[in-house]
């Protein structure tokens, strides 16, 4: 736990706690929230292989959890460490042209 304080530059085991229940309300969410976009746009399970739908699924599930880390972090009181983590993240993923 001292290794990931100290890697992530937390204070505190109340803040480490804080940001593992952003990580799980945020996953939970996206995966949740994934259901009714692709709804939205016409692609169902009903109407589309599973071959298609679920990636297509675990594709749109990538942005709104992006934007759902950010604002859950900004929500528990962790905007700072969440929106660095955020810039982080897409960086490595070379999408940081996109944020400043």
């Amino acid at each position: 736990m001292e290794k990931l304080k100290k890697r992530w530059g937390i204070d505190s085991n109340f803040q480490i706690i804080i940001i593992f229940i952003v990580f799980a309300i945020t996953g939970s969410v996206s995966a949740k929230l994934a259901a009714p976009v692709t709804e939205f746009i016409g692609i169902t399970k009903e109407n589309v292989s599973g071959w298609i739908y679920w990636p297509i699924r675990i594709l749109l599930i990538f942005p709104i959890y992006q934007v759902l880390l950010v604002f859950f972090g900004w929500l528990f009181g962790q905007y700072k460490f969440f929106w660095a983590f955020e810039k982080k993240m897409l960086k490595r993923l070379g999408l940081g042209s996109f944020i400043s």
